[in-house]
């Protein structure tokens, strides 16, 4: 079980969650280290250019919505470099990136779920 999979389970129960991913996919979004919050979303609110914390593949990201199918109850997951992840359904659709480095993501409001 990687980092991203135990922030995850966390959210899912539930839980708001901070911490600071590495790696640079996601620049300038979100830079290597920088500290995120993570919310629990409801995943037929996500919306196109929202960040969120999904399990794609058998992977877990913090990854940019690219696409919405809401007939198909999915969303489809990619990085910020234009690599596309995947498709997922909302149940593996866990949190919503409220700020970074403590500036507060737009677009936000009426997409979080209550604990």
């Amino acid at each position: 079980m990687g980092a991203l999979d135990a922030v995850a389970a966390r959210v899912a129960r539930g839980q708001a969650v901070e911490f600071r991913p590495r790696g640079h996919s996601m620049v300038p979004l979100i830079g290597s280290g920088d500290q995120v919050r993570v919310e629990p979303v409801d995943p037929s609110a996500v919306e196109v250019g929202d960040i969120v914390l999904a399990r794609v593949t058998g992977a877990t990201y913090l990854h940019l919505v690219s696409a919405v199918d809401h007939a198909r109850k999915r969303v489809q997951i990619s990085n910020n470099r234009g690599r596309v992840n995947g498709w997922t359904g909302h149940a593996r659709v866990y949190g919503i990136c409220v700020s970074v480095a403590g500036v507060p993501r737009p677009r936000i409001a009426g997409k979080q779920r209550a604990g």
